[in-house]
């Protein structure tokens, strides 16, 4: 291995090159889509977005390399709703993308998905979006009466 400067600088400015902006990429879809950003932190790699038309509403996107996050809550959800939780994990079955899960506490269902960044592209990034639409659109219903119990 030489350690004179030149060859140093250069394998600096080639890692540097080879680290593709995910968060800029991220956001390039997000405009590409049309989809509103309501908040976003390139520094977390956090971006909060809406999509009213297709049920979408502060739905979190996190680059967090190697992988982008989707979380959207739905509802919360009584600690002792079996049955409820019984059909959530039925349902996941049918979800193309993504799927039912819990958070820390619990009490909150959300939609999730996990994308690598490597070799995401816009197809791959709107069919997690078209996903959780679907899902919005589809179990909405159930998701109600979810919610109420």
């Amino acid at each position: 291995m030489v350690k004179n400067g030149k060859t140093t600088s250069f394998i600096k400015l080639f890692n540097t090159c080879k680290m593709k902006d995910y968060f800029g990429v991220v956001k390039n879809y997000l405009n590409e889509l049309q989809l509103e950003i309501k908040y976003e932190n390139a520094k977390d790699g956090v971006f909060v977005v809406n999509s009213e038309q297709d049920g979408i509403v502060n739905l979190i996107i996190c680059v967090a390399h190697p992988i982008v996050i989707f979380e959207q809550f739905l509802f919360e959800i009584k600690p002792d709703a079996v049955n409820v939780f019984k059909e959530l994990l039925q349902k996941n079955r049918d979800i193309i993308h993504g799927a039912f899960v819990l958070d820390d506490t619990g009490r909150k269902v959300i939609f999730r998905d996990s994308l690598q960044l490597e070799n995401l592209d816009q197809n791959e990034f709107e069919a997690t979006l078209n996903s959780l639409s679907l899902l919005l659109s589809e179990y909405s219903e159930q998701i109600i009466n979810f919610s109420k119990n």
